[in-house]
């Protein structure tokens, strides 16, 4: 659902008068924005192609060692594009693609073998235990679909939300995430998923069945993580699409900086991603629950609202990426206001840290969801009413601009708590 937030043109210019001159133009602002989505995408880019060689690797030679050096690459990869999500909801360039990466929750079981307690096919998604990698042929819509190669083209055309189906999440991170971790069937106890590397052996030490079809799989997901990334960083570049659509018109870019901060901050993280597990006491909504990597994302996410804010991001080999930003925009007119967003975009920062050190530490997230660990809620609603107060204050940021009007998105979650029961 969406939450509308109307801008009301209610504050006096004069006391923006003199300070105005100081004021960046919108122009210079949009192209540091620019500039940093550019970067955060290469990074992207850079990382999934050190996954890509990490899986190559395991597929060559499967071994613990192998195994593990993919999953750290994996882990490694999500740091610079949970950045990149606060560049969704306002540039429909990125939110339309952004499912092929990002979806989630998935029915894993349309990819490969499953535990029993899984179930079976529901009205809801008759595909929910397809297994693909056990399965050559299948019918879909009437017809029968020829899998006997599991290709990128097979997975983005055909088999990614199959009949429609949201949950049938057959390319992106996750689905690389489960072929690299396996199911976590350890509920609200410690422990991620524990796929084994023999998975991939070849021949007779082959475990869980059709180890050459699953490399195909692993391999084909990544290399179109690899083109997807591509296409992305180029809309970014100089003379590309996003780019010239966020330039086009600079009021309207503008906004599509303050509906990507406050939608991802409000319905999207607080509500979909950390309230509602927390009010379902659902291990499976975790973002990244095979890995138990959720406690990272949340992080991520965080910090990337706050460097888009700030216009400033350092890139995964420490260079800085940095210029004129909304920030500088704000403090020209309301100096008191910029302090304000900056102080509750620490404040939700250091909650967000709170959860990642405590993970790293050995509580890990599916834990602190567990329904009567008044630890666990204490530190995922402390990030979850961060998200939110400093959504509040991205609402006076749009009246102080006057900007028409902004849609960010909602959460039954936070918005109608009790439609999540029903």
């Amino acid at each position: 659902m969406t939450k509308l937030f109307t801008a009301i043109s209610a504050l006096t210019l004069s006391i923006a008068g003199a300070a105005v001159a100081d004021a960046p133009s919108k122009a210079d602002i949009l192209s540091t924005y620019a500039n940093i989505a550019e970067a955060k995408f290469d990074d992207s880019l850079i990382a999934a192609k050190k996954l890509q060689a990490a899986v190559n690797a395991l597929i060559a030679d499967p071994s613990d060692a192998t195994l593990n050096a993919a999953r750290a690459a994996w882990v490694a990869a999500r740091v610079p594009y949970q950045q990149t999500e606060v560049y969704r909801f306002g540039n429909a360039i990125v939110d339309d693609w952004e499912g092929k990466l990002n979806a989630w929750p998935l029915d894993e079981g349309l990819i490969d073998y499953v535990d029993a307690s899984y179930g079976g096919p529901s009205d809801e998604n008759e595909f929910a235990v397809l297994n693909v990698i056990a399965n050559p042929s299948f019918e879909l819509s009437g017809q029968t679909i020829d899998a006997s190669d599991i290709t990128p083209t097979l997975l983005s055309d055909t088999l990614h939300e199959a009949d429609g189906i949201e949950a049938n999440v057959a390319t992106g991170y996750h689905a690389i995430e489960f072929l690299l971790w396996g199911q976590d069937l350890n509920g609200h106890e410690a422990g991620a998923g524990n796929r084994p590397y023999t998975d991939y052996v070849d021949g007779d030490g082959c475990t869980g069945g059709n180890c050459d079809r699953r490399a195909q799989y692993l391999s084909a997901a990544t290399d179109l993580l690899i083109s997807d990334l591509e296409w992305m960083t180029a809309q970014w570049a100089e003379g590309g699409d996003a780019r010239a659509a966020l330039a086009a018109d600079e009021t309207a870019g503008v906004s599509a900086i303050l509906t990507g901060m406050g939608s991802l901050s409000y319905g999207e993280q607080a509500g979909e991603r950390m309230r509602l597990g927390l009010m379902l006491n659902d291990p499976e909504e975790e973002h990244d629950c095979f890995a138990d990597n959720t406690h990272n994302s949340h992080y991520y996410d965080g910090l990337g609202i706050q460097n888009v804010y700030l216009g400033s991001y350092t890139r995964i080999d420490g260079t800085p990426v940095s210029g004129a930003s909304l920030s500088d925009l704000v403090v020209a007119t309301d100096p008191s206001l910029d302090a304000e967003m900056k102080a509750k975009l620490a404040s939700t920062m250091k909650a967000l840290g709170n959860i990642k050190s405590t993970a790293e530490a050995g509580f890990a997230y599916d834990q602190m969801l567990e329904r009567g660990n008044e630890g666990g809620e204490a530190l995922i609603m402390g990030g979850v009413n961060g998200l939110i107060d400093q959504t509040k204050t991205i609402e006076r940021i749009v009246t102080l601009l006057e900007l028409d009007q902004i849609e960010f998105e909602g959460s039954d979650s936070l918005d109608n708590p009790d439609a999540v029961f029903h």
